[in-house]
């Protein structure tokens, strides 16, 4: 991004059509640029532009229209996860937060994007909403069964399903932009991050409360927990969303930070953990439940080196960022090879199941993914490529988890039997 502000300086109009693709990454590459720039007469426009949106959003952010949107559609999420409370639904024998809670969740992100356009009557907007009808209908007409290896694979991928519906709202509907999708990429990233310091804030808040109510000899813990921490819970994405709208300065800050701490610190633990692994003889081939903690790790650590892609990219080139993601990767695509042979281990010992195809399926489709990483980390490293030719990649690949993820959703319950 730096490269392309300099390239443009004197290109009014590719400067504003590079800030509209990419309003966060444009920020903060011309302020780390702006003292080399700062003589030209079009630094200075940009800098007091710049400037001049940030000091308006600290002055209305607070108690803007934003705030008051963000209430309602809280106290709206909060009536849709106590439905059960609400019309004396037992959550336990119709299965309602497996089937209903991730599809709240995205509902209320979306709802909340729609209405911050202003375009309701949107024909695009009412399609999406259309489609969480549609699949909320569907996924309540499923059995309510625990022990049913397709249905509960439903309940697991149903919420991926809907993180692309609002890929849609995100990006404007835009299906073929690369740009788009990697800002959405970037924007999950920020979202986990900010995510997480909400709940460890309010981890902390719930523990206080409980404490000093239980001092003057009131117990508070189960109202607290079934109402304040589930409502919480559900509407946290949506209170996260806001704080990155609202204060963009400081959640780039953060999410960079952590990518370059975490990036080494997973990959040290990656590799001491496979060499305990061999150590204490565990075995991935007969054991199940180490098998799935296995392929929990592997997705895991993708997800970090996705965001930590996406995230040293807007910090820059750094030699060292780019060395520790290329190790990453090889050292994960180990852990994919391993986890693959464990499960057509088990696939010929057992045979075929619901649990057994999703997870090949999955391991199979981020091995292909880890491959063109490394592939492009490497020419990054050894070819001095642009960081942001894996970020393409990455976006690239983003409809074949959907088309993988609806297959499951939408054909495994039928082809399983319900089974």
């Amino acid at each position: 991004m730096k490269e392309k502000i300099k390239e443009f300086l004197s290109e009014p109009d590719r400067l504003e059509k590079l800030y509209r693709e990419n309003k966060k990454s444009f920020e903060s590459g011309f302020r780390e640029i702006y003292t080399e720039i700062q003589n030209t007469e079009m630094a200075g426009f940009w800098k007091s532009r710049l400037d001049f949106e940030r000091t308006s959003d600290n002055t209305n952010r607070m108690f803007g229209p934003d705030l008051y949107l963000l209430i309602v559609v809280c106290i709206f999420g909060g009536l849709l996860i106590k439905i059960p409370d609400l019309f004396n639904i037992d959550p336990k024998i119709f299965l309602f937060y497996q089937k209903d809670a991730g599809i709240i969740v995205f509902l209320l992100l979306v709802v909340y994007s729609i209405a911050l356009k202003g375009e309701l009557r949107n024909k695009k907007h009412i399609l999406t909403l259309a489609i969480f009808a549609v699949c909320l209908i569907f996924i309540n007409l499923l059995p309510d069964c625990n022990s049913c290896a397709s249905v509960n694979l439903v309940f697991i991928h149903m919420p991926l399903l809907m993180w692309c519906v609002y890929g849609l709202i995100f990006s404007n509907f835009e299906l073929k932009s690369l740009s788009k999708r990697i800002e959405y990429i970037r924007h999950n990233g920020d979202l986990a991050v900010m995510g997480a310091l909400l709940i460890i804030s309010g981890g902390a808040l719930a523990i206080i409360t409980f404490g000093l109510f239980q001092v003057i000899g009131i117990r508070i813990d189960k109202f607290y927990t079934s109402y304040i921490i589930l409502i919480g819970a559900v509407c946290a994405p949506v209170v996260t969303t806001f704080i990155l709208k609202n204060y963009t300065a400081l959640t780039n800050r953060i999410a960079t930070v952590l990518a370059n701490i975490f990036s080494p610190l997973v990959l040290i633990t990656l590799i001491v953990y496979l060499v305990a692994i061999v150590i204490t003889g565990k075995d991935p081939f007969n054991d199940r439940d180490f098998l799935l903690i296995f392929n929990l790790m592997l997705i895991g650590v993708m997800a970090i080196i996705v965001f930590s892609v996406s995230e040293t990219s807007i910090a820059g080139k750094q030699k060292i960022n780019e060395i520790v993601l290329l190790i990453l990767s090889v050292v994960t695509i180990i852990v994919n090879l391993v986890a693959l042979s464990a499960i057509f281990y088990r696939l010929g010992e057992f045979g075929l199941s619901p649990n057994r195809l999703a997870v090949v399926g999955s391991n199979i489709l981020i091995f292909i993914n880890l491959i063109l990483i490394t592939i492009d980390l490497l020419k990054i490293v050894f070819l001095k490529a642009d960081l942001e030719k894996v970020e393409l990649t990455i976006a690239k690949y983003l409809p074949v988890y959907l088309v993988w993820v609806s297959i499951v959703v939408f054909v495994f319950p039928f082809a399983f039997g319900m089974k």
